[in-house]
């Protein structure tokens, strides 16, 4: 790993990254006792040494969260519940004290060890920074160094993400008024859209890889890439490096978003297609399907999610993603039921199982 934060954010920025990193460790430290640390890791952009520069008024200034893992000896839930508030306290202090989002997940190394192979797991693994223990934690995880592994679901669960950005987006350029905020707002969805697409065709072809840039590099390597796909690619790798406030105006943005959106579009339904082994050629043909679209998910699970929380809209069998893939290809790709309402009222649910 690179022994940087950025590639070439300046030594001010670096510097504030690592004493950020310094108030961290101290601050782990006092919420977790000793004996129940087993390490801390910073992941994300800045742990992958990519993470993003934001240039204004003649400063290098950061811009991505800052993701820290926090590895504890014993239950993953019960330490949920013993140290997530206090860590998120901790995270909403530190926030407001260095001028950028820092956040904490509770993880064991014995549970990394022993869960399947994910994309969020590969990304972890392969690109982190160690505040606190090394590279010997994370013996026995080779299996999620692998990104050949990497299930289609995984694929699916990333563009799923990210459409869903699309169609929030889709709702700010809609809107009456329409601020700096809003353009801002419109403009970091479409790059991390941009971003994802070339992901996803990436991942179906298991050439994944941790890093944005050699990701980009196999791309344009991979045969028979769309021409458009590989300058949006390029478009969001750049923003995922420099990110910039967005400098369109709101019918420029509705332009790309209308590009990027059918392209979206056609790559999600060659994926589905690949991944549920049926032929969808439009999105009615996948909102109309009966195939279950989540069959990675066990049915006791399904079951579960359904008699905790009796409030969402599909069958007891399914997974809740099922219903939210119908509601966004439904919103997106055909225009309809997309009023304010229904799109605040799949933000909701998407945030709970997204």
């Amino acid at each position: 790993m690179s022994a940087r934060f950025t590639i070439d954010g300046n030594d001010k920025l670096e510097q504030h990254l690592a004493v950020t990193c310094t108030h961290v460790r101290a601050g782990v430290e006092r919420i977790v006792p000793a004996g129940k640390l087993e390490g801390l890791a910073l992941a994300g952009g800045y742990g992958r040494g990519e993470g993003g520069v934001l240039r204004e008024h003649g400063q290098d200034l950061p811009y991505n969260d800052m993701e820290f893992f926090v590895f504890i000896r014993g239950s993953t839930l019960i330490n949920d519940r013993l140290f997530n508030a206090a860590l998120h306290q901790l995270g909403e202090s530190l926030s407001h004290a260095v001028g950028l989002d820092v956040e904490f997940k509770i993880l064991s190394t014995a549970r990394l060890r022993r869960s399947p192979v994910s994309m969020f797991y590969y990304d972890l693994v392969m690109g982190h920074r160690w505040i606190i223990g090394g590279e010997n934690l994370f013996a026995g995880c080779e299996h999620h160094r692998d990104a050949s592994r990497i299930p289609l679901h995984e694929a699916t669960r990333l563009l799923f993400n990210r459409c869903s950005g699309l169609l929030f987006a889709n709702e700010r350029l809609a809107q009456e008024q329409f601020s700096a905020a809003d353009a801002d707002f419109v403009g970091r969805n479409l790059a991390k859209a941009q971003l994802a697409l070339g992901d996803v065709v990436l991942t179906m072809a298991g050439l994944y890889h941790w890093s944005c840039r050699e990701r980009h590099r196999r791309l344009l390597e991979l045969a028979g890439v769309d021409p458009s796909l590989i300058s949006h690619h390029a478009a969001g790798v750049e923003f995922k490096l420099h990110p910039q406030r967005s400098p369109h105006t709101r019918d420029e943005l509705r332009q790309q978003h209308s590009a990027l959106s059918q392209l979206a579009q056609n790559i999600f339904l060659q994926l589905e297609s690949r991944r549920l082994e049926i032929k969808l050629s439009t999105p009615v043909d996948y909102t109309t399907c009966k195939t279950n679209k989540c069959p990675e998910v066990p049915l006791w699970k399904n079951v579960f999610i359904h008699l905790r929380a009796r409030d969402i809209p599909s069958s007891i069998t399914r997974y809740p993603r099922e219903h939210l893939l119908h509601e966004l290809v439904t919103m997106l790709w055909t225009k309809r039921h997309a009023t304010p309402s229904a799109i605040q009222q799949y933000a909701a649910l998407w945030n709970r199982f997204n």
